[in-house]
């Protein structure tokens, strides 16, 4: 096992790993300014087949593993009663009926798949790029770095390191994280290679454990993910996103300040966009059946105004 960083060394990530100016001082996009049109262009190319493939959760309402508050569904309107003479709907007394509902949730936490926009986290009380905490308001949200910076999307070349499958198991020991080492054995085993604008998930094979134990699976266990010591691999190789079966950070991390460094560093410093919970065993499954780790990737964020993120569901194309 490698010797994890010390949380000094982490603390001064921060500054040695920082983009702010990076790429000029009203930057919204952060690691996403790897992503260019030749990237788009190439990942395109990668479609042989037409299958497209999933990469998250379903939704549903009530207590779900790992949810910060459960997931709301009212029902405005339905179908019931309409077979009974003289009952008005959603469209009259007529012969027409629909249904409408509202839907309210906590998207972020350790059930449903999303987007963590640059306003999501703060560090020394500021976001990414140095823009005041104090821009993310109870009445007007993220006036800066709110999801609707991606609201074109995001369409580049995918690859999916099953890091279970390397070690041989179904799902990676809690204290088992994953290092740059685990990284590279990785691509090795595959035959890829991350690249700038690329969008890098691993596999821990806690998907395939949550679908097992369904409904008494427990999110907030101990976990594995990607350890600190990630950090400088991903900013040197200049991915565009990540994403993983977990939250990215192994739970616990293993320091007490900054407990959650992939997220604390990698938003606020790097600038680095975040796809928490993927649903990977389907996608997992296709690359193996393929001996493909490599395809078109595909999300596209809810248009929420202010908003510090988005439910998302996340495409692999073959």
């Amino acid at each position: 096992m490698p010797t994890p960083p010390s949380e000094d060394q982490v603390l001064a990530w921060f500054d040695e790993l920082s983009n702010w100016s990076r790429w000029g001082e009203d930057d919204r996009l952060g690691t996403l300014n790897h992503l260019t049109p030749e990237k788009r262009v190439a990942a395109a190319k990668l479609v042989q087949e037409g299958v497209s493939v999933s990469c998250s959760w379903d939704i549903r309402t009530g207590q779900q593993p790992g949810a910060t508050v459960e997931s709301q569904r009212y029902m405005l309107s339905t179908g019931l009663g309409l077979d009974e003479e003289g009952r008005r709907g959603l469209m009259g007394a007529g012969r027409a009926g629909g249904a409408q509902e509202f839907i309210g949730m906590v998207f972020h936490g350790l059930d449903v798949t999303h987007l963590d926009s640059l306003a999501h986290l703060f560090w020394d009380g500021k976001m990414y790029g140095g823009a005041p905490a104090s821009l993310v308001s109870d009445r007007q949200g993220a006036l800066k770095h709110d999801v609707l910076a991606v609201q074109d999307g995001v369409t580049t070349r995918g690859v999916l390191l099953d890091i279970a499958r390397l070690r041989g198991v179904d799902v990676l020991d809690a204290d088992d994280h994953v290092y740059p080492e685990d990284l590279e054995a990785a691509e090795a085993a595959a035959g890829v290679r991350c690249e700038p604008g690329d969008v890098l998930l691993i596999r821990t094979g806690e998907g395939g454990a949550r679908r097992t134990e369904k409904k008494s699976y427990n999110a907030n266990k101990p976990r594995s993910g990607y350890q600190a010591a990630c950090l400088p691999w991903l900013n040197d190789r200049g991915v565009s996103m990540i994403g993983s079966d977990v939250a990215q950070d192994p739970t616990p991390s293993g320091y007490r300040t900054v407990s959650m460094p992939i997220h604390m560093v990698g938003i606020v410093a790097m600038g680095l966009w975040l796809i928490d919970n993927c649903q990977l065993e389907d996608l997992a499954g296709a690359c193996a059946e393929r001996n493909r780790w490599e395809f078109q990737f595909v999300l596209s964020p809810i248009r929420f105004q202010g908003v510090t993120g988005s439910p998302v569901n996340p495409l692999a194309v073959f």
